[in-house]
């Protein structure tokens, strides 16, 4: 899942409508003071405003949810046996169904990863290096490495001699092009990526004048006239170290399946960095080996998340992506579907990329995802009735239920989970435990059948971990999958409160994005 700006850095880039507003409001006042004091003094006000109004904004979201927490507390607190003990019942069924779900959706998944081992199993048989051989019958490819220069400054020449050297495709059926972005001229490297491009005819490097987003890079990039020679286009940010057959495999599936977009797996490679990265890897592999593919499988639909994800060129010229969006990527993905177009994924096509190694910056990220997609889920409620555009079919019922769940249970999921919490809080507050056995029956077990609604759901928790197991990338281990069992319901917990604060700024029009530190 990818953010406004095309990278992430460790300050805050890129300026929103109303911040442009300020500081042109906030330097006229120093244009002349032969201005009439009168004026001096209302600009000076005005700026003044425009700053109040600015942290307010910035401000208020941190006050929604620190009020919400012990508002929805007392709540419970207050109310009679009866009422607690039907939320009790409703939200242990809640747990009971999300946990199922994640469940079946990893039994799903095991037919598309024998599918891939297979495939992989024969072509590692075949010993072919496609970078020497003619490949007639491959498609031009065109991978496009989106960056935002500043904060890709020093890993941006060794990723792009990587794609040149290492992709095993045929080199006059591939191009390397790298869009960026910068605020600033970058010397010596923006010189250095010029001469790159004279040395390598297979690189194109763009710079796109007064962008702020890999939205706006894409775009541009998209309206270039030797653009329309490629058949098929590959999005990376430039983090992603693309695995040396990611392109043929791209290939092999469009040819296969004659879909439009072609969604890769994400791998974490920098897991001895820091405990976090250890549980992001953990997490990815879940999401892209596991949930994904089985999701698909499960809904007749798949999605591009952002990265490693090729696109008919066609089809991504006429989606292309909206400026406006925090997440351009999931709302191009869900008007893709809108129109009709066609997303698998395939557990092939793989790539490594970088996770966050603070808290700090991992909050950031997660952030943009969660109000992105609260974006994205109200701007496209309205697939959950609508059908394609005519001639395309028509959607069934599991692809309107995997829309639902998508775009309306999963926002509110983060609402299950938080008044959960505050449900337990309330049995902590009015029933004091003693003990630690007082107080782990008055969490789990303090009514009847709470017994098995415990038990089916860690049941269900093991299942999915069993199958996350069996794809596990061979950056992690078992010691990472328990540690991941540990903090999960803390996560979720965590979880829940991002999402809360998504939705807060979301409400207060929070435009501002933040990118995540790189290091």
């Amino acid at each position: 899942m990818s953010s406004k700006a095309s990278a992430d850095g460790p300050e805050d880039v890129g300026t929103s409508d109303r911040e442009l507003v300020h500081y042109s409001s906030f330097s006229s006042t120093h244009i002349s003071l032969k201005q009439p004091i009168w004026r001096r003094a209302a600009q000076s006000t005005r700026s003044a405003w425009l700053r109040f109004s600015d942290w307010c904004i910035e401000w208020t979201p941190f006050a929604l949810v620190c009020c919400y927490w012990p508002t929805v507390t007392a709540i419970f607190v207050m109310c009679s046996s009866q009422a607690i003990e039907v939320f009790y019942y409703f939200y242990m069924i809640v747990n009971l169904y999300i946990a199922a779900v994640s469940a079946f959706e990893s039994f799903l998944a095991l037919t598309p990863v024998r599918e891939a081992r297979k495939a992989a199993i024969k072509f590692n048989k075949t010993d072919i290096n496609l970078r020497k051989d003619a490949g007639d019958d491959l498609p031009y490819m065109e991978l496009v490495m989106v960056a935002y220069l500043p904060n890709e400054k020093d890993i941006v020449e060794q990723q792009i001699m990587y794609a040149l050297e290492e992709l095993q495709y045929p080199s006059h059926k591939l191009r390397i092009s790298l869009v960026y972005n910068t605020p600033k001229p970058i010397e010596p490297l923006e010189s250095q990526l010029r001469q790159l491009e004279r040395e390598w005819t297979q690189l194109r490097v763009v710079k796109v004048p007064k962008s702020t987003s890999k939205a706006e890079n894409l775009n541009y990039f998209l309206s270039l006239p030797y653009t329309g020679n490629s058949e098929y286009i590959g999005i990376f940010d430039t983090d992603h170290l693309p695995h040396p057959h990611n392109p043929r495999w791209a290939a092999e599936r469009f040819k296969k399946d004659k879909c439009d977009i072609v969604q890769g797996r994400c791998v974490v490679y920098n897991t001895k960095e820091s405990f976090l990265s250890k549980m992001i890897a953990i997490e990815f592999d879940k999401i892209y080996a596991i949930a994904h593919p089985g999701r698909s499988r499960l809904v007749g639909f798949g999605l591009f998340c952002g990265s490693n994800g090729w696109w008919r060129a066609d089809a991504l010229r006429d989606i292309r992506m909206k400026e406006n969006m925090l997440t351009e990527d999931i709302d191009s993905a869900l008007r893709a579907y809108g129109s009709g177009y066609k997303a698998v994924h395939d557990l092939n096509v793989v790539s490594y990329e970088l996770a966050p190694t603070s808290v700090r910056a991992f909050w950031k990220q997660r952030m943009r995802w969660t109000q992105g997609w609260t974006q994205a889920s109200i701007n496209h409620l309205p697939l959950l009735w609508k059908n394609p555009p005519e001639g395309k079919g028509k959607r069934d019922i599991h692809e309107r239920n995997g829309l639902f769940s998508l775009l309306f249970l999963r926002e509110l999921s983060y609402y299950f989970v938080s008044q959960h919490t505050c449900l337990i809080l309330s049995f902590i507050i009015t029933g004091w435990p003693h003990n630690v056995g007082g107080l782990v029956k008055l969490i789990w077990f303090q009514y009847p059948l709470a017994e098995w609604f415990f038990i089916l759901v860690i049941l269900a928790l093991i299942a999915t971990l069993y199958c996350t197991d069996l794809v596990r990338s061979e950056f992690t281990s078992w010691w990472y999958m328990i540690a991941f069992s540990i903090i999960y319901t803390p996560y979720l917990i965590v979880q829940s409160c991002m999402g809360l604060y998504g939705h807060a700024r979301e409400i207060t029009k929070y435009t501002k994005w933040n990118p995540t530190e790189r290091k």
